[in-house]
Order: C-alpha cells, then structure tokens, then sequence
C-alpha cells in the first residue's frame, strides 16, 4: 500500500486508517455494525474485515465484546489490527488467512459478513486489491455462509450486507447454511428510490418465514443524511432487524 488516510467513523467515537487508494470503506461496514443484536460479554466473528470498521463500530456500540476477524490480506489485516490497538479496544483480535481454511474456536453468538458481491463476469478494477475485495466467484455466498454458521452456537445470527440483486443467492446461501427465519432490511438511498442494499440476517436453527422490514431511508431529497440514518452513522444507534 502506498499510503493511508486517517478519518474517524460514528461522530468521531472510532479512529480509522485505511488505503488512501484500493478499497475504501464506505456506509456498509457502520450499517452492517449496526445491525448485530450483540449484547456486552457476548462474542463476534467477522469475515472479510479490511481495515477493521464493521468491527471496531460493533465494539464502540457494545462494550464488553470480545471477537474475531479474518481478513485474508496481510497488510489489510495487519492495518485492522493497528485500527484496533489505536483505538484500545480490547478482546479483538484480527486472523490473517482465508475464510475456507480458518477454523476460528467457537462457539460464537453473532457472525457477520460484507461479502464480495460484484458479478465475476464485470469489468476488473485495476486495483488489485480492489478488485478482489468487491467481485465473487460463483458459490462465494455458499462458501462465506457455511464457513460463518459453522462456529456459531444456536440461535447465533448470521448478518450480511449486500447489493439487491445478490439478494436471492444470500438468502439461498443463509438456508443451506442451516440460518433460516431470515429478515430484510432494504437501505434506501432516497424516497421513492430502488434499495441498491440491503442487510440479511439469518438465525440459526431458525425455521421461521422470511420477513421484509420497513428499511433505512439514508438521504433527504434537499441532500444530506436524514435523522434516522444520522442516528445510526454518527451517534452509534442500533438497527432492529427483529
């Protein structure tokens, strides 16, 4: 990597390093973050952690978590494991390998994912890191799903974030990763909009029919965040996917 920018997430209660170029954090990890029902004491697994957002947000929300993310890129994880140590948060620790060969210690309450979700068939980013970051292979959804379900205890929830047309694989992904009575919350861009994402939660062992929520609307029509979302992104509020 060639450089960093330094920023800070929810309202400057969360210090954030990252790639000044490549892949870049944007609303998904802070919304993702907020939408884990975790409770202080319980425990999180994060895969695809980058640079450490989703799970430091998570733990500013919940004090008293203790968690894990696997982040497959060396200087990305060791980038996430600085975001950590900058920030004191203790009882995150940050894995460097690849989803399909890790095999975290269980059991876990919640498990959490923003999975690659740019068709494998589009155009390449040249940034390499980029790249890999954003496009998924066919069966990824399946892969990701089952390697998170596997660890968590029962009646954990699976959460992912991702863009409206991966809907129908995630939620085929979370089913066959034994993660049903699953729940959608689209995050609408503006009024009258189309959701471009939206947050899956399954539970497993859950058998319970899926449920489409109201959603997040993000931004007013005059510009900028509107009240709900300004709670979220800023002053750390939670999103009530049950």
């Amino acid at each position: 990597m060639s450089g960093y920018t330094d920023g800070w997430l929810l309202g400057g209660r969360v210090r954030h390093r990252q790639p000044e170029s490549g892949h870049r954090t944007g609303l998904e990890p802070v919304l993702l973050a907020a939408s884990i029902p975790a409770r202080p004491g319980q425990r999180v697994l994060e895969a695809g952690t980058g640079s450490g957002a989703a799970l430091l947000c998570l733990a500013a929300r919940v004090p008293g978590l203790t968690g894990l993310g696997i982040e497959r890129d060396p200087a990305m994880a060791e980038l996430a494991q600085a975001n950590i140590a900058a920030n004191g948060t203790a009882g995150i620790a940050v894995l460097c390998a690849d989803l399909a060969a890790a095999r975290p210690d269980g059991p876990f309450d919640h498990a959490f994912a923003n999975p690659p979700w740019h068709d494998a068939s589009g155009t390449a980013s040249p940034e390499a890191g980029r790249d890999a970051a954003r496009r998924a292979d066919p069966g990824l959804f399946h892969r990701w799903a089952g390697a998170l379900a596997a660890p968590l205890r029962h009646r954990g929830t699976l959460t992912l974030v991702v863009a409206a047309a991966a809907m129908p694989a995630c939620l085929a992904a979370l089913t066959a990763a034994g993660c049903g009575s699953p729940a959608v919350l689209p995050l609408w861009p503006k009024a009258g909009r189309a959701a471009k994402l939206v947050l899956l939660r399954g539970t497993k062992g859950g058998s319970g029919p899926c449920r489409l929520l109201p959603g997040l609307l993000l931004h007013r029509d005059s510009g900028g965040f509107t009240a709900a979302a300004e709670a979220v992104l800023r002053d750390g509020a939670g999103l009530d996917l049950d």
